[in-house]
């Protein structure tokens, strides 16, 4: 009898600031899974929600397969809980992560402290070399100097080490011979020119001591994480152990799982990769939930959309035009990142933060958070109010159907604390007048959000759809859409979980880049054009090499793009490099793209083209669109059934109260188009739709709402 084969058990993860969310494939539908996150070590609230999916799975797979959108990378900076890093770098140039740039973030703040650099002064070292701009080797370090230096980061103690050198990526010989130098002392070594090997030494250097800094917080991390895996994939029966690709070794252990981690950029990336260069994973979750908003909104025809990814403890806002497209030079916690990362904008706006009253007597929300531990009030641990508690007090969430009635609120703790709160705090506003100020004042946080990713890039909202999810989106989508004239929102389906979902449908991406500073006129000869094939081809070669030596199999694809600038200024644009292309080609693309983004362009100036890039992809395969069903029984859709509501409420728009229907997402049909106001709720999240907005469930089971016309 031959025995039955399952498929493969692939399951989602992304660890937020309140929930892990989980999302997994099981007999042909999408199931998703919400626990509570645990600061202290993420990992085992993932340990609790493999134990519960293995738990409910009704035919494990033949393999497993975990992927990880996780925050461990971005918190450690947030909280400055990383490892003590040395840095080395070229003699005389010891202070250029303190020094910076000139630009200041607040010009008329006299009283700004910059950030404080992640090395301290006794941390840094210079060593005697020198290679020119051109790459020529002027000065090479000597083996005394070498010994020296190694025995001065030696008495310094430190958990991790940088090495960044000037102009190491023209010719990264002198920093091959200082990382071999050093590599005696058994540190984690994070090297610029197989990290970022690009010119602006002050960012190239802070985005290296940025992947040093996370690096033994990250391995032991992840080590953690492979031995939760490796006790979940041990406990089940049925499942085929086999060694993982990209198998991170824990005390000679092999792990009969395959564990990838999703990046900044996009695309997910082998467990090993992750633990080296852990800079790269800074964003991971909210990549995770953009990828996941422009797969959802090419369902429903949505092209060009603003994100919009509201959970418990901060906000995440992009826009979308086709693709998801990354930048070159991003900034997190106040730090230089030069790493490919998708472009999102991040506010302390989220369903945990808190309120409170400032030194003037104004309402304040935010940043700070109430998080998972204690959570907001009706959770039934936190004593300070938040946007959660305000929504529950205008009955736009409903306290028994909170994670499909598993967990409900408690109205009458949040009412009953808030009170004694607001006249501890000497204020004469009702609960219901405190918390429409609330929701009225974080709309304007997560507002002002949105218009840095459109308005102040140069799109136009008007143009735009609002892709709303995360636990908290719903609940603010429409008035964000009213107050920005965007004409329609979309509610994407299971939107509390759309970040693990954007994780379980990511391909496996890497970046690769090389600054060359070359003259585009110089381009349009023969010998130039067979110069630029050739150096990306040399990337290719590489991107080919670490895929195959991570296991990955199939076909890689390539995506080749050129950062283009005016000669003399000091930002650039990156516009597509398909094969073969000419001067002029490149030439258009950038003058277009510069006159979109800042309203100008010179036709007759210079242009030089800066760094090359390439993205290197292998599709991953995307499950197929489940059936709609409900305890186990698929919903009969018939055109001239309607929607009946599970209770009514009370539920406050603009400071009044207005008796609206609530519905179950599970129940609305297909098509049908209803009037608000609706309170639409469902396992992840709820959504809130004011009177008189249009709004149905379309054929790809994402809710439409016709804010505008």
């Amino acid at each position: 009898m031959v025995p039955t084969r399952h498929p493969e058990l692939r399951i989602a993860i992304d660890t937020g600031g309140t929930f892990t969310d989980c999302v997994w494939v099981e007999g042909g539908t999408l199931r998703t899974l919400k626990v509570f996150s645990t600061p202290d070590d993420p990992s085992r609230a993932i340990g609790e929600a493999l134990k519960k999916i293995g738990g409910a799975a009704e035919n494990t797979g033949a393999g497993l397969t975990l992927l990880h959108g996780t925050t461990v990378g971005t918190n450690a900076l947030l909280q400055r809980k990383g490892a003590r890093v040395a840095l080395i770098t070229t003699a005389g140039f010891e202070d250029t992560i303190e020094i910076g740039r000139q630009a200041r973030p607040r010009l008329y703040d006299f009283f700004f402290d910059r950030v404080t650099p992640l090395v301290a002064r006794e941390l840094r070292f210079g060593v005697e070399e020198r290679i020119d701009c051109d790459g020529r080797v002027l000065q090479r370090p000597s083996d005394a100097e070498l010994a020296r230096l190694r025995e001065a980061v030696r008495r310094t103690a430190p958990e991790a080490i940088a090495i960044s050198l000037l102009f190491s990526f023209a010719n990264p010989e002198n920093e091959v011979t200082v990382a071999a130098a050093v590599a005696e002392l058994d540190l984690p070594l994070s090297v610029s020119h197989r990290i970022l090997p690009e010119f602006r030494e002050y960012e190239r250097t802070s985005t290296v001591v940025v992947n040093a800094y996370l690096q033994p917080l990250m391995q032991s991390y992840m080590e953690g994480l492979a031995e939760r895996v490796q006790q979940f994939a041990a406990e089940i029966p049925r499942l085929e152990k086999r060694e993982t690709w990209g198998t991170l070794s824990v005390k000679n252990a092999r792990y009969a799982a395959r564990i990838f981690v999703m990046q900044s950029s996009g695309g997910i990336t082998a467990l090993e990769s992750a633990a080296r260069e852990p800079v790269r994973t800074v964003l991971s979750g909210p990549a995770g939930g953009l990828v996941g908003a422009a797969a959802m909104a090419a369902h429903s025809g949505f092209r060009k959309i603003l994100s919009f990814d509201m959970g418990g403890t901060s906000t995440d806002v992009a826009a979308v035009q086709g693709e998801v497209r990354t930048g070159g030079q991003s900034e997190v916690a106040g730090l230089p990142v030069g790493v490919p990362m998708l472009e999102i904008h991040t506010v302390g706006a989220g369903g945990g933060s808190l309120a409170r009253f400032d030194a003037g007597g104004s309402l304040r929300v935010g940043p700070e958070s109430a998080g998972a531990d204690p959570g907001p009030i009706c959770y039934g641990r936190g004593t300070l109010p938040t946007v959660t508690d305000a929504n529950l007090l205008m009955g736009r969430l409903r306290p028994e159907r909170f994670l499909g009635g598993e967990f409900q609120l408690d109205l009458e703790r949040a009412q009953r604390v808030t009170s004694e709160w607001l006249r501890a705090q000497g204020s004469r506003l009702s609960v219901e007048q405190f918390s429409a100020g609330i929701v009225r004042v974080v709309n304007a946080n997560m507002e002002r959000a949105l218009r840095v990713v459109s308005i102040e890039r140069g799109y136009d909202p008007r143009e735009f759809a609002l892709v709303a999810f995360g636990g908290a989106g719903g609940l603010h989508a429409c008035e964000l859409a009213e107050a920005l004239a965007i004409p329609t929102v979309m509610i994407p389906a299971r939107p509390g979980a759309l970040s693990a979902f954007g994780i379980l449908v990511s391909d496996v991406v890497k970046d690769y880049s090389r600054t060359v500073l070359w003259r585009l006129e110089g381009v349009g000869s023969q010998a130039a054009l067979v110069k630029l094939e050739k150096e990306f081809r040399k990337l290719e070669a590489a991107a080919g090499k670490e895929f195959r030596a991570e296991g990955w199999h199939g076909r890689l694809e390539y995506e080749r793009s050129l950062d283009l600038r005016y000669r003399g200024q000091g930002y650039e644009l990156n516009v597509p490099a398909a094969a073969n292309v000419t001067a002029r080609v490149l030439a258009t693309q950038f003058h277009d793209e510069h006159q979109r983004r800042y309203g100008y362009h010179h036709a007759g100036r210079e242009i030089e083209l800066v760094t090359l890039r390439l993205r290197a992809r292998l599709r991953t395969a995307q499950p197929d669109r489940p059936e709609r069903k409900v305890a186990g029984q698929t919903i009969a859709r018939k055109a001239s059934s309607c929607a009946k509501p599970v209770e009514r409420a009370a539920v406050f728009f603009h400071d009044k109260a207005v008796n609206t229907p609530v519905f179950e997402r599970e129940q609305l049909v297909l098509g049908r188009r209803m009037t608000g106001p609706a309170v639409i709720t469902e396992y992840s999240a709820t959504t809130v739709i004011p009177p008189g907005k249009k709004y149905w469930m379309d054929g790809a089971e994402n809710l439409v709402i016709q804010v505008k016309g």
